[in-house]
């Protein structure tokens, strides 16, 4: 079958599928790749274009799309954000490259544009040292609950991981952590990469405190004390989330706290530290570096009121 003749919203599968084979990417990636693309999908049924061939995509179209998304109202009834339009553009380009590899015809991803001031609206949001520390003592540690749940935060500050990374961990990698001041543990980050994260002497000695609560046989190493006996027991993401939610209330730290304000805070400590973004790269386990450089923002807000402090010129001769 010549998959030039195929309607474009037909290759989104098979672009899915590379997505996950060729290039890699989670579960979770394909599914936003698959979300964004559905939305795009849905305005070419409402412009009686669902047929429309990959050579058909022209520019003028590309244009309509994008004032359709820019005038777009949400579930909360407000208009798209220039980020979230961005998402939508992006996915698009990336079905384009996907043509191109695949060596039918289509116009050129440079064809679609993105905001010029989208990135500007997407900022690292962090907590101070103060902050995370008020976070992190906020569980009551007297019961096993708590000890857990203390060990989830600190876990997640001290490695950066993410929640998924978090959640994925089991018992076993830890049966070795008496009298460690730290722990490298290997995990299967996003795309399936292997990488090293590291737990300090603070987060093993609360996971050690949690642990030895434990009689059970259970694989993970965070369970759900609420789950039934015969379940898996694995706490999900979303009790992850909530459970930071919980915390961040009780502690009074900035609304917008979530596991994933936990790795940028870490990401910022270090940054703060003086260690360079390679390193921080690494720990993170950002495929790419421009990934890791929207923390730079941190360092440059400190470096320019360090430099009119310190450098302003003030004490030179006229």
């Amino acid at each position: 079958m010549n998959q030039s003749n195929t309607p474009i919203i037909k290759h989104i599968p098979d672009f899915l599928d590379y997505l996950e084979i060729e290039r890699g990417l989670s579960n979770n990636t394909q599914k936003n790749y698959n979300r964004y693309l559905n939305k795009f999908s849905l305005w070419l049924k409402m412009k009686n274009k669902e047929n429309l061939l990959p050579h058909e995509l022209t520019p003028e179209i590309v244009w309509d799309y994008r004032l359709y998304l820019a005038r777009h109202l949400d579930n909360h009834n407000n208009p798209l954000s220039k980020l979230t339009q961005n998402y939508y553009l992006i996915a698009l380009r990336s079905l384009l490259s996907y043509f191109a590899e695949k060596d039918i015809l289509c116009i050129p991803t440079d064809k679609i544009k993105l905001p010029h001031d989208a990135q500007k609206e997407k900022s690292v949001k962090f907590l101070t040292l103060d902050q995370v520390e008020k976070l992190l003592t906020a569980p009551d540690t007297s019961n096993d609950q708590g000890l857990r749940d203390r060990a989830i935060l600190e876990s997640l500050f001290s490695t950066g991981l993410r929640i998924a990374e978090l959640v994925a961990l089991n018992q076993e990698q830890f049966k070795n952590i008496k009298n460690k001041e730290d722990l490298e543990v290997s995990i299967i980050g996003k795309g399936n990469h292997p990488r090293a994260v590291y737990f300090s002497e603070r987060a093993l000695l609360w996971i050690k405190k949690y642990l030895d609560t434990r009689d059970d046989d259970y694989k993970a190493l965070f369970i759900n004390y609420r789950g039934r006996k015969d379940s898996d027991k694995r706490l999900t993401v979303r009790s992850i989330e909530r459970l930071v939610k919980h915390y961040s209330t009780l502690s009074n730290v900035p609304f917008f706290t979530t596991p994933h304000t936990l790795r940028h805070s870490m990401a910022t400590d270090l940054l703060n530290q003086g260690v360079d973004l390679r390193t921080i790269q690494e720990f993170l386990g950002h495929r790419n570096i421009a990934t890791t450089q929207i923390y730079t923002h941190v360092t440059n807000k400190r470096l320019r009121d360090v430099h009119r402090k310190y450098h302003s010129g003030k004490n030179l001769q006229n």
